[in-house]
């Protein structure tokens, strides 16, 4: 079996997980995620020992490979709707910054002949169920960044939607301007050096 499939998955106090058909469904007083289980791949409810169990009817490469992400998908559920997921952006540059207004992540990173006068370059329409909180609104210099944080119950929309953001304009690798994710680590080239000679 599968090393991460055959692990069982605890189900803390205050959540919920039901079964429908090949629906799975993790719910607590935060909210509730649902997941559509692949054939092949099974689902069991253990109430009174409360946890979870996944198991594949087959051998096949295919419920192999998909045993292990099921299980994964089912315990990022219960962890999505007892602690949530969060990542943090930094956003290095002079200048560049970010905000929230109208539901929108509004970003202002460098790019010349965008937005216009008082108006932001990108705007993001923020997804339902994420929530972003700006830390620090404009950068300072290329030591202290801008900040915010996306945070929601699904870890894959949670992830999609900084992975997007990030795309708008991915840290380069000479002074380090631009979008990252905190700890993330840029791999910094050295400028051109200008070699005097001998006329």
């Amino acid at each position: 079996m599968s090393r991460v499939g055959k692990k069982p998955i605890a189900v803390p106090d205050g959540v919920d997980v039901k079964v429908n058909g090949r629906v799975v469904t993790a719910s607590s007083s935060k909210g509730s995620l649902d997941q559509t289980v692949p054939e092949g791949i099974s689902v069991h409810v253990d109430e009174a020992e409360k946890r979870v169990q996944v198991s594949r009817q087959t051998n096949s490469k295919q419920d192999r490979a998909l045993h292990g992400l099921t299980r994964a998908l089912v315990a990022n559920m219960i962890e999505g709707v007892t602690k949530g997921f969060e990542k943090r952006i930094l956003i290095f540059g002079t200048g560049y910054g970010c905000d929230v207004a109208g539901g929108k992540l509004q970003l202002n990173c460098g790019f010349m002949g965008r937005g216009g006068k008082g108006k932001p370059q990108f705007e993001l329409n923020i997804p339902a169920g994420l929530e972003v909180v700006v830390e620090t609104k404009t950068a300072r210099g290329d030591s202290e960044p801008a900040k915010f944080v996306v945070r929601g119950m699904d870890k894959q929309l949670v992830g999609a939607f900084c992975a997007d953001v990030r795309m708008l304009r991915k840290s380069e690798p000479y002074k380090g301007k631009g979008i990252r994710y905190e700890g993330e680590q840029v791999r910094r080239k050295a400028g051109k050096a200008f070699a005097g000679g001998a006329t």
